[in-house]
């Protein structure tokens, strides 16, 4: 199974040595780093590791909880695939998919950022939803004014993001793992750029609305 780690560790050579010591001792594999932050001499990296089926995620983090100075900030499940480049991979699918356009940007979002859901409203509620979603999707009460990351009061953390040009709003929503960290803000910040300059957009939208 791959799980995502998120650690803050010394910025100092032979920190990461001591991380990749230790999750080899657990029959952890790295498949793929990432640095986060950077300054006053700590970082914070994103840690994709693949791990037997069955591999106790307390296992981990007792692991890693043994190496001086390092703070385990979440370790939770994803379905990114390392190794690859999968905004690409998703605005392609998405530049073809017409009037699907909207529906493929929220199916993909989850796996994009390793989170557990995503949805999209209007005035008049949610109009699309990923598979994982719950019935009932509870909305911020005010609409930002940029993507923004925020814990809500049940503990689930989101990205609550304005589609001013559809008069829409996004949410993506992960309860298991650490809230949205601001370069994850950032990287939707741009997909949703893109996203919203592509001419199948407004397609899309009306398409949903109809429904």
């Amino acid at each position: 199974m791959l799980l995502r780690v998120r650690i803050a560790l010394p910025d100092r050579p032979g920190s990461l040595a001591q991380i990749t010591r230790v999750l080899g001792t657990v029959g952890a594999d790295i498949t793929q780093f990432t640095v986060l932050d950077r300054g006053a001499g700590r970082a914070v990296d994103d840690i994709t590791v693949f791990c037997p089926d069955g591999t106790p995620k307390q296992t981990l983090l007792k692991s890693l909880q043994s190496v001086a100075d390092v703070a385990v900030e979440g370790i939770w499940t994803t379905r990114e695939a390392p190794g690859t480049y999968p905004e690409l991979e998703i605005l392609k699918y998405i530049t073809t998919a017409g009037d699907r356009a909207l529906t493929t940007l929220v199916d993909s979002l989850p796996v994009l950022f390793s989170a557990d859901w995503a949805a999209t409203a209007a005035e008049r509620g949610v109009i699309y939803a990923s598979w994982r979603a719950p019935q009932q999707v509870t909305l911020p009460k005010d609409v930002p004014s940029r993507p923004t990351a925020l814990t809500l009061d049940d503990g689930l953390h989101v990205i609550h993001a304005p589609l001013p040009p559809l008069a829409l709003t996004l949410l993506l929503a992960r309860s298991d793992g650490p809230a949205f960290h601001r370069i994850e803000v950032h990287r939707l910040t741009r997909i949703l750029e893109i996203f919203l300059s592509l001419p199948a957009t407004e397609r899309s939208v009306a398409r949903q609305l109809r429904k």
